[in-house]
């Protein structure tokens, strides 16, 4: 009586396998790659997007790119999944950006406000510090824009980079105290 070989006989096929694979047309490379990547990618467009319906659709997007041009994948620059978290975010982005907005003008309720002194001054500061980030070095500034505006720790920011974490630490710092400098003038 034979049995089938168990999970730990067989070798292991390593994502440069199946991507040798795709690059000759396999498309069950491909599926063992979607079956691999898929929750990684979902999980990278969902955040950036914060929409189920949006990150399914960038989902899709990646892994036909990865079909369609297998090639554009250079294992000797990083891991597949790491490249995939990549693409994804800035795959997202690009989407977040071509969003259109989602209430029609005449739809707008205008409130008067009675405080228009403190409205103007609070106004005032927020051009001021969107001024001061806008001009902070993109070493320094896309950090502090992940930390504060998309809740990332230090580690997880230095997980999504590849920067040590050390230096991620530095960089929000300098970028507060650049910030605070800018404000205080």
């Amino acid at each position: 009586m034979s049995t089938a070989p168990s999970a730990k006989d067989q070798p292991q096929v390593t994502d440069s396998m199946l991507i040798s694979r795709v690059r000759a047309g396999d498309e069950d490379a491909l599926a063992a790659l979607h079956d691999r990547y898929a929750q990684v990618v979902y999980s990278v467009a969902l955040r950036v997007l914060g929409e189920t319906t949006q990150a399914e659709d960038i989902l899709q997007e990646i892994f036909l790119q990865l079909w369609r041009n297998p090639q554009t994948f250079d294992s000797n620059r990083g891991s597949l999944g790491a490249w995939l978290a990549v693409i994804t975010r800035h795959r997202a982005i690009d989407h977040l950006r071509r969003r259109r907005p989602e209430t029609d003008i005449e739809d707008v309720i205008v409130a008067v406000d009675t405080r228009l002194e403190q409205t103007t001054d609070r106004n005032m500061t927020i051009a001021k510090i969107r001024t001061a980030v806008e001009r902070l070095p993109v070493e320094q500034r896309k950090p502090l824009e992940m930390a504060f505006f998309e809740g990332l720790t230090h580690s997880e920011i230095a997980g999504k980079t590849g920067e040590p974490l050390g230096t991620i630490k530095t960089r929000i710092r300098s970028a507060l105290l650049t910030l605070r400098k800018a404000l205080a003038a």
